[in-house]
């Protein structure tokens, strides 16, 4: 982990990548990533790829890069597929004072990495988003999929009342306080996964933070729509019926 001295505790920030067959792009990320976090985050960092049951070279490549790069960045590997599966995994065994988290193809520009941790470490706020529609976001995507985001966040927004404006942005961070707490009461494993964090979050009071972004969409998305809609209808109408309480955060 690279290390900026100081009088004061500095805190620690693990940067997960989770993926499934994506061995076609994960050293080129990882190795931007790892420059950029070298250059512009002040401070400990490390770089987990959490490889949830890929069928290529994934994993070796992976091991690869923690081979190469021992002092900050790891892997781990789960035998069964599902995103919020790998995050769940990786946060939980994660012993950083913040915990984050990226999609392998970067198509969130990295210079919104930087205040999304510092939401955390600074600012006071429990988890933080990067928000695709912000109006100071600079968003290149299909009419389609613009459609689609604002019309599940509508979804969310007429079930819930949440204030937090993108729900889905592969693009997260927030404290291990939060984590330990909130983790166990999200059932699923997939993509609806960051939703119902992010609800369960919000409804128990803890502080939530939009960070604008720079986002351009992945052609060789691997996200299957018509499955992913049904699986955030079953997960809204869950919570909607059963929404877990946690004690909410205490305040300084």
């Amino acid at each position: 982990m690279q290390q900026t001295p100081t009088e004061h505790h500095v805190p620690s920030v693990d940067v997960v990548i989770p993926v499934y067959n994506e061995e076609h792009v994960l050293e080129r990320s990882v190795i931007t990533l790892r420059d950029f976090l070298r250059a512009q985050i002040p401070y400990e960092w490390r770089i987990l790829i959490a490889d949830n049951a890929s069928t290529d070279r994934t994993l070796e490549v992976a091991k690869g890069l923690a081979a190469r790069y021992p002092d900050d960045v790891a892997y781990l590997h789960l035998p069964q597929k599902g995103r919020g599966r790998a995050l769940r995994t990786a946060w939980m065994a994660s012993d950083a004072d913040i915990l984050s988290y990226m999609d392998v193809d970067l198509s969130t520009g990295l210079e919104a990495f930087p205040p999304l941790v510092q939401a955390i470490a600074v600012e006071g706020y429990d988890l933080a988003t990067g928000s695709r529609l912000m109006q100071r976001s600079h968003i290149v995507r299909s009419l389609k999929r613009e459609i689609l985001s604002r019309g599940y966040f509508l979804m969310i927004q007429a079930l819930f009342g949440v204030h937090f404006t993108d729900a889905q942005c592969g693009f997260k961070a927030l404290s291990r306080q939060a984590a330990r707490a909130l983790l166990p009461l999200v059932q699923n494993q997939e993509w609806f996964f960051d939703t119902e964090l992010f609800v369960l979050a919000e409804k128990n009071g803890y502080r939530i933070k939009d960070v604008p972004i720079r986002w351009i969409e992945d052609p060789d998305s691997r996200v299957n729509i018509p499955k992913t809609i049904a699986e955030d209808v079953r997960g809204l109408l869950r919570l909607r019926f059963h929404l877990p309480r946690v004690q909410p955060p205490a305040r300084d």
